[in-house]
């Protein structure tokens, strides 16, 4: 492994996502795309797939190997119907991105409608002790986190 390309997540709705991710939480929009084409079709496995795609990234983070971070996925064919996003499940996964001030974040996200799992709990063990973190959930119910790092990291 040489490292990170990125991360995906399958979306119902693309400009619905996008919106959510640079709008809200100040992603930067990189690229957007439709793959309609024989490469795709072999890559994702679905004969007839047709997919939008949007390419986003955390601004001022160093670049790894790609241009972006987070890639949104809708499948305009196949489509498919939303999966129980339950934590608990095998398979879910979620996504956490690093704030300065998770009460600020939080008290900001929530009154612009986002939906949180809890508000900022304070970390109270672990190598992250002092900090604080809480979930919240994206347009399609995918958990994503919240974390402030304790002052001594």
């Amino acid at each position: 492994m040489r490292g990170v390309w990125h991360f995906s997540f399958t979306v119902a709705d693309l400009d619905r996502s996008v919106a959510f991710y640079r709008d809200l939480l100040g992603f930067a929009l990189v690229h957007r795309q439709e793959q309609d084409n024989a490469y795709t079709r072999r890559l994702v496995g679905y004969p007839d797939a047709v997919l939008r795609v949007a390419q986003l990234a955390v601004p001022g983070q160093p670049r790894g190997v790609s241009t972006h971070d987070l890639e949104l996925v809708e499948y305009v064919r196949p489509r498919g119907e939303p999966r129980d996003p339950a934590r608990h499940l095998p398979g879910a996964a979620h996504l956490a991105l690093t704030v300065e001030d998770a009460r600020a974040e939080h008290t900001r996200l929530a009154a612009a409608g986002v939906r949180f799992v809890n508000p900022p709990a304070e970390i109270t063990a672990g190598v992250n002790r002092g900090g604080y973190a809480c979930y919240f959930l994206d347009p399609d119910e995918i958990t994503l986190e919240l974390v402030q790092p304790p002052a001594s990291l």
